[in-house]
Parts: C-alpha cells; structure tokens; sequence
C-alpha cells in the first residue's frame, strides 16, 4: 500500500548528530571566551569540529590562516550504528532506537625541547589529543546535555568507551597524529510516517428498532 505523504524529513538520528557537532562547537568558542575571562591562553580550549568526515586529518592540509598551517585539534562526528528494542515503543508510530556516535579526536604533536632534554613528537600528540579528550567528555556528559538539548526524543546518552585509535600509516604526518575514538551511546526515538486521515464534512446517523427489538443504526458519512 502506497503512502499518502513524501518523506520529507530528516531522522532522529542524523539530528542528534548534528546536535552533538553543534554542541562541541559551541562549547568550544564558550571555553576560549571563560579562558580568556579567567586570564587563561583560549587556545588550550580551542577545538574544529566537523562531522561524517572519512578522513578528517585532510583539513590540516593547505589550511593557513595568518599565523601559518592551522594546528587546532579537530573533532569528527560520525553516526555508526543503531538497535531497536523490540519491548520499547511499537510497530506502528515509535521505534526505541540505540544508537552509538563516534567522536574521533585528532592531535598534531611535534618533538620540542622540554627542559630537561626533548619531547618527542608522538607523546606529544598523545598528550594533547587525551588533554582535549578530557575536555569532550567533560562537555558531553555536563548536566546541561544530560538530553543533548532534545528532550523529548533523547532518553539518555552515556559514554560508552574511550579508545586510542592507531593511525593510517599513509596519512600525513602520521607519526605525530594522537586518535582516540570516543563512542557515545544515545537512546532516543524514530517515529514513522502515519496514515492521514481525511476530514468529514457530514455525519448523519439514524436509529431505529426491528420488529423483534434489535437496534439498528443507518448512517451516512459525506466528505
């Protein structure tokens, strides 16, 4: 049977994507204005965040700005997988979907001297990409985003695990390129198309009786 509407509409779950892309963004331009409030250096809290990237390290690519080749750590959202509990919701109108969200964390590290002798480049990647894996989980799991701000269609989001990824080998710079994979769980609703009903413009019934008593109603319904 043919639906009477066109599926016009994004799901549920590519909108809390976004919205976990959105918050991140958000955060981090809101954490550089408290550093600098708190006479801090912002750039410790600046982050590029960016979604369904296949290989996000590519934005540290001919990025320049002023300064020279953009060196922010970059957030990648990308949607990976959903289940839908049978018990939860029904086969008609809402679905309960679990859903698992992954937010890759990327780091440039370079060897530098330290004081003491020298850092080399691959702790520092590694120590900058958990120093703002600290500041992701900490602004995923705030209670201000306790319902990612879609109350109503997320239930919960809990952070699942937290990976170090390795890197593609081919990849530029590979070496000094800190990955860790935070996979964010998210419980939420899909809803599904519904029949439309249409509108009466008359409905009219009349009652009578059969001669054994039996009730009998004769109606007539017009558009």
């Amino acid at each position: 049977m043919a639906l009477s509407q066109l599926i016009d509409k994004q799901d549920n779950f590519e909108i809390i994507r976004d919205q976990i892309a959105a918050i991140l963004a958000a955060e981090t331009n809101n954490q550089q204005i408290l550093a600098v409030n708190a006479g801090k250096d912002p750039q410790l809290w600046a982050f590029d965040v960016y979604t369904e990237r296949e290989d996000p390290w590519e934005a540290w690519q001919g990025t320049r700005s002023r300064y020279g080749v953009s060196r922010n750590p970059i957030i990648n959202v990308w949607y990976e997988n959903a289940s839908f509990n049978m018990l939860q919701g029904n086969t008609v109108e809402r679905q309960s979907c679990t859903g698992i969200f992954n937010i890759d964390i990327l780091a440039l590290g370079s060897a530098r001297a330290n004081g003491l002798g020298q850092t080399c480049g691959d702790e520092d990647a590694n120590r900058e990409v958990q120093r703002v894996t600290r500041l992701v989980r900490n602004i995923l799991m705030a209670a201000e985003n306790t319902y990612l701000g879609l109350r109503g269609v997320v239930w919960r989001r809990w952070i699942q695990s937290i990976n170090v990824m390795n890197t593609d080998s081919s990849a530029p710079n590979a070496q000094k390129i800190g990955v860790i994979r935070i996979q964010l769980e998210v419980v939420f609703n899909e809803l599904s198309p519904q029949v439309e009903g249409v509108d009466l413009e008359i409905i009219s019934a009349t009652i009578t009786r059969a001669e054994d008593g039996q009730i009998l109603i004769e109606a007539q319904y017009d558009k």
